[in-house]
């Protein structure tokens, strides 16, 4: 009798839960990127001004991750996270009731102000609902949301602005909040760990005075902000860089989505070997990517194939990145890990501003690539400094990061 074949571990139900709600989120995060031309229109704003409902979401994600993870730290996770699916829906629908651009871009601040405490609080449940060596598939898991709503959501969103009005596009935004909800209340556990409450804000608190955790959230903001020197201007190097067509760009942009999904599973299951090499690793290749796309964005072909790269190499660094801050975050976990979706974003508006600011000087596309990597390689000395400090300290220094897979 030949022995059963050992079974691979299933994911948790919970977790599917969690990428919902992560589908929503991203989905009203990007989505407003196809509706720019209807609300300018409706509401008789300039296009200036209806880019701005994008900077305005980014910053309320920057300042709403410490002040929900503060107001909801003596909830349990499962209630917290409901808490916040919830201001996630309410602030949709007064997206898609708003009568006028000011009550518009103060509900897409009320609904961002749950983004980066979801993605904070969700990556601590989801690490808590898997053996030790899945803890970074798992955050890779819930994150897919993230980038199956680039890749489909906003697509799908933008269609339905095309034909229905924009508001619509709201409105179904509004009803996958629900849903998340509804499954998140559903499936995930009431369990000791997501049924109790985060430690208390002076514990949490705490954690910032850690070298090791700013240097891990740092190494987020330097290392990921090097993707968006480029991404923010793809459409503009494409077009006037390497050639290509206006029509073409949103074919080649779905290259990017698949490299995103591709990248973001990779990245967990590195991390989940060994995380410090996957986190330099990984951020290492992406500087590589950026380096190389300095060349590639001259021809089509080479242009396609590093958009997938680059969205690839991007996404690999997430649960790197994420899993090494709530490692050394040990007591503030919810606080860090919610400080560490702020500081993604924060990279996002460090990269846009730094690729603006060469451009507006006369450097031209073309030094967008080069600039980029080398805030990715700033971001991997810090991440490469921190292992380093961490491996001279004392044995009980390092106990604070348990699992860290030096």
């Amino acid at each position: 009798m030949s022995p059963t074949p050992p079974t691979a571990p299933r994911t948790p139900a919970a977790l599917y839960a969690l990428t919902v709600g992560s589908f929503g989120i991203g989905t009203t995060e990007f989505v407003i990127m196809g509706l720019l031309l209807q609300i300018s229109a409706d509401l008789q704003v300039s296009l200036t001004a209806a880019g701005l409902l994008i900077s305005g979401y980014a910053l309320g994600v920057f300042v709403g991750a410490p002040l929900l993870t503060a107001a909801t730290t003596r909830l349990p996770r499962k209630t917290a996270l409901v808490a916040l699916m919830l201001i996630f829906t309410i602030g949709n629908l007064a997206c898609a009731l708003a009568p006028n651009y000011a009550l518009l871009m103060a509900a897409r601040v009320v609904t961002s102000l749950a983004h980066g405490t979801f993605f904070g609080v969700g990556a601590v449940v989801a690490t808590s609902l898997v053996p030790a060596d899945r803890k970074a598939s798992a955050i890779s898991t819930m994150f897919t949301g993230l980038t199956v709503a680039t890749l489909l959501g906003v697509p799908a969103g933008a269609w339905l602005g095309l034909h229905f009005g924009w508001r619509s596009t709201f409105w179904a935004v509004a009803a996958i909040g629900v849903l998340a909800t509804l499954v998140i209340l559903r499936f995930v556990p009431a369990s000791r760990e997501n049924d109790a409450p985060a430690a208390g804000m002076r514990s949490q608190l705490a954690v910032l005075g850690r070298t090791q955790v700013l240097l891990a959230l740092a190494a987020t903001v330097f290392g990921f902000g090097g993707v968006f020197a480029v991404f923010t201007y793809i459409q503009p190097i494409l077009t006037q860089v390497t050639g290509v067509s206006e029509a073409a760009v949103s074919a080649i942009l779905l290259v990017f989505g698949v490299g995103m999904i591709g990248g973001n599973m990779l990245g967990g299951r590195l991390a989940d070997r060994a995380l410090v090499p996957a986190l330099l690793g990984t951020l290492a290749a992406l500087a590589v990517v950026l380096v190389l796309m300095g060349w590639a964005v001259t021809a089509p072909v080479p242009a396609v194939i590093f958009v997938g790269l680059l969205g690839g190499a991007a996404f690999a660094t997430v649960s790197p990145l994420q899993l090494r801050v709530l490692q050394q975050a040990t007591g503030g976990e919810s606080l860090a890990s919610s400080l560490n979706i702020a500081a993604f974003n924060l990279g996002n508006a460090l990269g846009a501003w730094l690729g603006g600011a060469a451009i507006a000087h006369g450097a031209g596309l073309a030094s967008l690539p080069p600039i980029a990597a080398a805030l990715t390689a700033a971001g991997g000395a810090i991440a490469w400094l921190g292992v380093r400090l961490e491996r001279r300290a004392p044995h009980g220094a390092r106990s604070l990061a348990p699992n860290a897979n030096c």
